[in-house]
């Protein structure tokens, strides 16, 4: 198994059946990925999915998580993957056969999050703003969506065949971890929030967006903590203020 493949985090997110994990834990079994992680299961008795053919130990080392910000914190690019169905998205979306290059490239470098929703909704709103963009599984427009497992098993083939190029060509700066991204998020719409900026009845779609902005930035972890020093003294400067007017 390439040295990469440990990087990647295959995370699950809000999955309904048992039988769906395991069959994407044998997937992930066949093809050399061995780090599963999974977002509030609906069933606790997953790791005991039938499905799991021969994946029993990748099962039982399964890390559990409360929310996907948890999920994804030491991760550098985050992935979400989605069928298009009946939704405006608004990250940039690429195919699988565009997407698994820059995925195996990112792997050179560091840990990549490759998300998959529940079977029945998907990513939410929500899930997808942690991402940094989107990929797909092309298929015919009257039957869109995969099984979980199954889709699993597509991403991971197309990921896996062509694993001994990973390695990078050129030296390339550490990107900030999703955990780092996350904190400039959270200072950047605290002070959104107390200049006046966030409107009360959109406050949900704001956070949604600023999240998908920071993102977008491809922040180094060098670069991370200036902005986070930036950041904190703006909102320091705005409490100030704050506090000296009452």
């Amino acid at each position: 198994m390439p040295p990469d493949f440990d990087r990647l985090r295959v995370v699950l997110v809000d999955t309904r059946n048992p039988l769906n994990i395991g069959a994407a834990a044998r997937a992930m079994s066949n093809f050399g990925f061995l780090r599963l992680r999974v977002v509030n299961p609906y069933h606790v008795a997953f790791r005991e999915a039938r499905s799991a053919v021969a994946a029993a130990p990748l099962l039982k080392a399964a890390e559990e998580f409360k929310t996907v910000a948890e999920a994804i914190a030491d991760c550098t690019l985050v992935v979400g993957t989605t069928a298009m169905q009946h939704r405006e998205l608004q990250h940039t979306l690429r195919p699988l056969t565009r997407g698994a290059p820059l995925i195996r490239k990112a792997l050179a470098t560091g840990r990549v999050a490759l998300l998959f929703g529940s079977e029945k909704t998907g990513l939410s709103n929500d899930d997808l703003s942690h991402c940094h963009w989107l990929m797909h599984i092309p298929t015919r427009k009257q039957h869109l969506s995969m099984n979980l497992g199954q889709a699993v098993a597509v991403c991971l083939y197309e990921l896996a065949r062509d694993g001994k190029k990973t390695a990078a060509k050129t030296k390339q700066e550490k990107r900030a971890t999703a955990a780092e991204v996350e904190r400039i998020s959270t200072v950047l719409l605290e002070a959104l929030h107390r200049s006046g900026y966030v409107k009360a009845n959109a406050v949900a779609s704001t956070e949604e967006r600023v999240r998908r902005m920071v993102r977008r930035m491809g922040i180094t972890s060098k670069d991370a903590e200036l902005w986070l020093g930036m950041l904190r003294q703006m909102l320091w400067k705005i409490r100030t203020d704050s506090v000296s007017k009452e």
